[in-house]
């Protein structure tokens, strides 16, 4: 997934206070050979897509990562979750999204499992929205670095493709890659052209 890391911005990005905060997640588990838990917190602001804030943490509980959102100001984030976020906590035995709802948030539906070709999927969404991205320079380095390094795995003998090679890496791309699949375009969001009121402020 190198190449829209390439070709998307990278500099100062800052949340707009009128626009909601959405976080992107790929769950890992809480043990010592689990894998990544990996948080992108998005914006969808007009035509660009601003990536704001990155996150990543292995072997921690469910709690851990919802202090880490809480203490950054995502509280009010709209959680996104891959098709596991119905999965049952190995250790309290309730469902991912369930505990994110009693923690506060507002979860969407997980995003139902896409079968083979998934991933192939979720990369080439990421590079039709490459143009659009723009990362917040200060706070994303270790998901572009991750995003960077993602590629595919390859069978030397025979010189043939294996699809993404599930390492360090791909946690992070599946994470953003899951914001690239439910992105939508402002206008189709409902709501976008709504009159916005702002009360107390001597207008009619």
């Amino acid at each position: 997934m190198a190449r829209p890391a390439r070709r998307a911005c990278i500099g100062h990005v800052s949340a707009d206070p009128l626009l909601p905060l959405r976080a992107f997640i790929d769950i890992g588990g809480s043990g010592a050979q689990a894998d990544a838990f990996t948080i992108w917190i998005v914006q969808w602001a007009g035509q660009e897509i601003r990536i704001l804030d990155y996150y990543e943490a292995t072997g921690q509980v469910l709690a851990y990562h919802v202090h880490w959102l809480r203490a950054h100001g995502y509280q009010g984030a709209t959680i996104y979750l891959p098709h596991d976020g119905v999965n049952e906590n190995n250790i309290t035995g309730k469902r991912y999204e369930d505990h994110l709802r009693d923690a506060g948030f507002t979860v969407e539906p997980p995003v139902k499992n896409q079968g083979k070709g998934a991933a192939m999927m979720r990369i080439e969404a990421v590079r039709r929205l490459g143009p659009k991205m723009w990362f917040n320079e200060a706070t994303t380095a270790a998901g572009r670095d991750a995003i960077g390094f993602y590629h595919e795995k390859k069978d030397d003998a025979r010189h043939v493709g294996l699809g993404p090679e599930h390492d360090w890496s791909s946690h992070a791309a599946d994470a953003l890659g899951l914001m690239a699949i439910c992105y939508e375009e402002p206008e189709r969001v409902p709501g976008f052209n709504r009159v916005i009121q702002y009360p107390n402020q001597g207008y009619a």
